[in-house]
């Protein structure tokens, strides 16, 4: 699945300076450095601000953090601090799932560990993902911690307070074709006949629940990537539960070819992530 690539709104924030810190290590599996990078406001005046995991697409197996690098840019100025993160690929023969959910859980329980290090509210972090990244970004904000023996970070939550859920996958339970059946039987580790039970643990829609995080749910009405239904579904789900959700729908594609539309993206995050991540609030925790 393609990139998403975010660029600025044309606002007062678009020039504004921001630091950058790249290839930051959040953790280690079998010997291989994972690593983040991290989007802070220049202006250092305020502490205790809001953070955002931002998690790239590309199937689980491919893309990088720097497919994340617009909206990053554009949420540190808009005051955030946003952490761009690298997780473990699926290639065929290692990093099946839920090697990808591990890790962006570890990314999470990292930031909390290291807060006062960068003035962090640990308590008002969110999650932005696109695609593939949009479904692991989705779980954050449903599942517990699944690999928590990491004795360092064992006493720090992976959940997140806020989801920005971008041309995502919900349930694979009701994608079925011939390519993609074999892809998530291997990326799985069973097809579907005989282990439907891993098909629905990976989905986002059964794990809906009344504490699950507030979405802000963005999909093209052209994506031939990822079904407009998903999204449906998953609002649908969440609405019914109580849970607080805004779905937007734009005619677009999964990558969001217009201008227009991508600024609209960003927008919708920014005013989402200050409503629930209380942006507002700098000083508070």
């Amino acid at each position: 699945m393609p990139q998403t690539t975010v660029p600025q709104p044309e606002n007062s924030l678009q020039n504004a300076p921001i630091s950058i810190q790249q290839d930051v290590p959040y953790g280690t599996v079998d010997g291989h450095a994972l690593l983040l990078d991290i989007y802070a406001p220049g202006d250092h005046s305020s502490t205790w601000r809001p953070a955002v995991v931002l998690i790239h697409g590309g199937s689980w197996t491919g893309g990088d953090k720097e497919f994340m690098r617009g909206m990053a840019s554009f949420l540190a100025r808009s005051g955030f601090v946003a952490f761009a993160v690298d997780y473990r690929l699926f290639n065929g023969k290692e990093n099946f799932w839920p090697a990808q959910l591990d890790d962006v859980q570890r990314a999470v329980r990292w930031i909390r560990a290291n807060a006062a290090k960068y003035g962090i509210n640990p308590d008002h972090i969110g999650a932005f993902g696109h695609s593939a990244g949009a479904q692991l970004a989705a779980l954050l904000g449903m599942e517990a911690t699944r690999d928590n023996s990491d004795s360092l970070l064992a006493r720090y939550s992976s959940r997140v307070q806020a989801v920005v859920d971008v041309s995502g996958p919900t349930d694979f339970t009701t994608i079925h074709d011939a390519d993609g059946d074999a892809f998530f039987a291997s990326f799985f580790g069973g097809d579907f006949a005989q282990h439907a039970e891993l098909w629905r643990d990976a989905s986002p829609v059964f794990h809906v629940s009344k504490d699950v995080a507030p979405f802000l749910i963005f999909h093209g009405t052209l994506d031939t990537d990822v079904a407009l239904t998903q999204a449906q579904e998953l609002a649908d789900k969440l609405r019914q539960t109580g849970v607080p959700v805004k779905f937007v729908t734009v005619k677009d594609g999964h990558t969001f070819e217009s201008p227009e539309v991508r600024r609209q993206l960003a927008l919708e995050s920014e005013v989402f992530f200050a409503q629930y991540l209380r942006l507002g609030d700098l000083t508070g925790r």
